[in-house]
């Protein structure tokens, strides 16, 4: 990753505890993050090891406990509703079950819609607003005129993840959290996925969080890899570094569990 690119985001010494006392669990233990502008980063790890919660910090989903994050060489402030809205303009998230963020009272026409207004489209002419819709719907392989009448639980899993992925297309924001977007889809539907996901990044200049189990995944997508166990980051590193030549056991286990990882990526492309 070159110096001459900016920090957009850092955290430093990031904790969430959930609980109190002897019910305490450390979810988070005092984590360094450091994020460029136009980096994809993977966070690897199990179930368990705390890269959500964290991804939900780093969103404003959830306060931390200690620590702070900085954004775009400022400490966050997100106590009042106007500044989490403008906060959330700059910052979006594609997570595993998508269905969980759609209101399932509002039809796809009114989801895209309201990306359109987030980003100050408010006013322009319904044409307009047509064509941008459809524009989004056309990047991840939809037909508009199919879905305006439709709700999303009446997609596929990997239409509501397209459907996901033209939210952000309108929304167009700095940094996108994709919190194992892959994970509840088909084989081919995962491929398409990832491709659509490369595709906005480049396109927009998108800076991207990686959230995976798979490590063989964070490093087919990845510039840099963080290792998480318990909770911490064990190992980081550009994605050659901690894939080719792994220091802790944790991450040397995580590669047992995907033997050919180079037979089955084209890492030529990469």
């Amino acid at each position: 990753m070159s110096d001459e690119k900016k920090i957009c985001l850092s955290a430093r010494g990031v904790s969430k505890v959930f609980g109190i006392g002897r019910k305490k669990t450390v979810a988070v233990d005092r984590v360094d993050l450091e994020l460029h502008e136009g980096e994809v980063i993977s966070i690897v790890g199990e179930s368990g090891s705390g890269k959500t919660t964290l991804a939900k910090v780093i969103l404003g989903l959830i306060n931390e406990t200690e620590g702070e994050i900085y954004f775009q060489g400022k400490k966050r402030d997100i106590r009042s509703h106007s500044k989490r809205r403008e906060y959330w303009k700059n910052i979006q998230a594609i997570f595993q079950d998508p269905f969980s963020s759609f209101n399932i009272f509002n039809k796809i026409d009114t989801v895209l819609l309201d990306c359109i207004n987030m980003r100050g489209g408010r006013w322009l002419p319904r044409e307009k607003k047509v064509e941008l819709m459809a524009e989004a719907c056309s990047f991840v392989n939809l037909k508009y005129e199919e879905l305006t009448n439709k709700y999303p639980f009446e997609l596929s899993g990997g239409q509501q993840q397209r459907l996901m992925i033209a939210r952000i297309f309108l929304l167009k924001p700095q940094i996108l959290v994709a919190d194992e977007p892959t994970s509840m889809i088909d084989a081919c539907s995962r491929a398409t996925i990832l491709d659509m996901l490369m595709q906005l990044r480049s396109e927009i200049g998108m800076t991207v969080i990686f959230i995976t189990h798979d490590i063989g995944l964070a490093y087919y997508v990845s510039d840099n890899i963080y290792i998480m166990e318990r909770g911490r980051f064990v190992e980081s590193g550009s994605a050659d570094d901690v894939i080719l030549n792994p220091k802790e056991p944790y991450t040397k286990r995580l590669l047992s569990d995907v033997p050919k990882i180079y037979e089955e990526w084209d890492l030529s492309t990469v």
